[in-house]
């Protein structure tokens, strides 16, 4: 029988980094029409990365996302890295 990943409930620094995201998505972005060059949207990824990396970690990667929303780069499929697995989380399987 395979264990399934326990769902961790966001840390109150993670739910109050998740409102303005929320916000954007839902008031500001409908206003600005579809101009994200990445899949998937920089909001979308930044909600992505705080419930899987935490508030800090999450932070980070979102806003080295955004620092990558420019007209020199590409864009393209950028997911959110998986969270890394760490010795003593596997011991005792």
């Amino acid at each position: 029988m395979t264990e399934q990943p326990q769902e961790v409930a966001p840390s109150l620094a993670a739910r109050v980094l998740i409102v303005p995201i929320r916000f954007y998505r839902a008031f500001i972005s409908p206003l600005l029409g579809p101009r994200c060059r990445f899949y998937p949207s920089c909001s979308a990824y930044g909600l992505e990365a705080i419930a899987v990396h935490g508030a800090v970690r999450g932070i980070w990667l979102t806003v080295r996302r955004i620092g990558r929303c420019h007209p020199f780069h590409p864009g393209g499929i950028d997911p959110v890295p998986p969270r890394p697995v760490r010795s003593h989380e596997t011991q005792g399987r």
